[in-house]
Order: C-alpha cells, then sequence, then structure tokens
C-alpha cells in the first residue's frame, strides 16, 4: 500500500487546489494571498466592484505579477501579449499532441 502525501489549499473555505508537491502549493497559496491583498487595496482605494469580479481581477493581477510589472516598468503591452498569447498556443498545441 502506497502512502500518498497532499497540499491541500484552500480559500474562503473553498478547495482549490489539490497537489503532492509542497512548492507548488505554497506557491498557489501565495498568489490567493497576493490577489486577496490587492482586492482588498482596491476597495480601500474607493474602487467598487463586486466579490466576484474584486476576486477574480485580484487573481488575474497576481498570477500575471511579472507581466504586470513589465508594464508599470514602462513595457509595451503588445509584446507582453504577444509572449503570452505564444505561451497558450504552445500549451494547446501541447495538450492535441498528447
Amino acid at each position: 500500500m502506497a502512502v500518498i502525501t497532499q497540499y491541500v489549499v484552500q480559500h474562503k473555505g473553498v478547495e482549490k487546489l489539490v497537489t503532492t508537491d509542497k512548492k507548488e502549493a505554497d506557491k498557489y497559496d501565495k498568489m490567493l494571498e497576493v490577489a486577496d491583498n490587492l482586492s482588498a487595496y482596491l476597495a480601500a482605494k474607493g474602487i467598487e466592484l463586486n466579490e466576484a469580479i474584486s476576486e477574480e481581477l485580484g487573481i488575474l493581477l497576481s498570477k500575471n505579477k511579472e507581466s504586470i510589472m513589465k508594464i508599470m516598468k514602462g513595457g509595451e503591452v503588445d509584446g507582453i501579449l504577444e509572449v503570452e498569447t505564444a505561451d497558450v498556443v504552445e500549451l494547446s498545441s501541447a495538450k492535441k499532441k498528447k
């Protein structure tokens, strides 16, 4: 009988991720924490969004922090989006090959 260690990431009482990789679980948990902080920051600045949109926006910004930082440093959005689109295409084609 095999023993498998699983890490479960919960957010607001909802199971968001189950993995056997502790680093992946920690990284995902940190991303959710950053997303919560971003949502709180937006609310504190008077931007009124419903809870679902606020959470989705916070997660989007947190997941894409490297791209957001490039934009904040003056990077061209088109170039950044081209790289991200290429990544999506590569992932999609990789799934088809399997």
